[in-house]
């Protein structure tokens, strides 16, 4: 049996065909995309018509777009937000039912249901909920006592409501992954720790925690990246950055300037700027949580 994996003639056969589709999927786009920035693409789809005046414009236009950079804010906010309410939660969730001994797969389904359902159809129901007249939100107000009626898209709460339905929806997601890498660890080391005396806080503290410090880390890159490229939900909820501006995110407003003011070069050079952030972010990640060994 071992000399089947000791012969690695056949294993270019198999590694050829991924790497042909990888380049013509992804690689090939990518190094398109860079080309693109510095050209004059004015319609999607079309070739460049010719190359800017000066060939960097659009990255000088990047630097001074003041919109960007409410944008580059707000994405910062989303991956605090991410980290904080998506991984954190999806952490305190996992370890209570960790320890629950029946319906352990219920409490996965339930909290797993958000991630099935289109980002499309949350955003609609998110927008029922925050309506300004006869909300859900505000008719519970209503009954609480609350006389006026409050609007969740204003300056003041339009980040709140874009930003509560996309932490929501993915909790599941890093909810299935933690509990996963719970799942792995022997029960024997709990058992020991309990004759030894252990409370069940010392056991999260000094067994838990320790061995899924690297599923955390996977989370926390896997976190910072998905913010950089949220789109869909944030999309629906506020479409070409409406009523305000204020909401524009990377994802959103790199969509906004490719397919709304028709500037495909633009929206090819804010794409640029994405990929290195979240190589840049993703590595500071891993340097800040280190991935150790046990």
């Amino acid at each position: 049996m071992s000399n089947i994996y000791k012969n690695k003639k056949w294993l270019p056969l198999f590694l050829v065909p991924a790497f042909a589709f990888m380049a013509l999927y992804l690689y090939y786009p990518f190094f398109m995309n860079i080309l693109n920035s510095f050209q004059s693409i004015r319609t999607l789809g079309l070739p460049a018509g010719e190359w800017n005046d000066p060939w960097y414009i659009n990255y000088v236009t990047l630097i001074k777009d003041a919109e960007i950079w409410t944008s580059l804010k707000n994405t910062c906010l989303m991956i605090v937000v991410t980290l904080i309410v998506q991984v954190g939660l999806a952490l305190v969730l996992a370890l209570m039912v960790d320890n629950v001994k029946h319906g352990t797969q219920f409490f996965r389904t339930v909290y797993f249901f958000p991630i099935v359902i289109s980002a499309t159809a949350l955003g609609l129901l998110f927008n029922l909920i925050f309506l300004y007249d006869k909300g859900m939100l505000n008719q519970i107000l209503e009954t609480m006592g609350k006389a006026s009626l409050t609007d969740w898209k204003d300056e003041s709460h339009a980040l709140m409501t874009m930003m509560l339905p996309v932490a929501w929806q993915y909790v599941g997601f890093y909810f299935v992954i933690i509990e996963t890498g719970l799942n792995g660890i022997s029960s024997e080391l709990y058992e020991s720790a309990m004759i030894d005396g252990a409370s069940r806080w010392q056991r999260v503290k000094y067994i838990s925690l320790p061995l899924i410090h690297n599923v955390l880390c996977t989370c926390a890159v896997l976190g910072v990246t998905g913010a950089l490229k949220v789109f869909d939900l944030p999309w629906t909820m506020f479409p070409k950055g409406m009523p305000i501006k204020s909401t524009f995110l990377t994802g959103t407003y790199m969509y906004y300037q490719t397919m709304e003011a028709k500037n495909v070069d633009y929206g090819s050079t804010i794409a640029i700027l994405i990929v290195v952030l979240g190589i840049v972010l993703s590595q500071v990640t891993n340097r800040i949580f280190k991935e150790k060994d046990y």
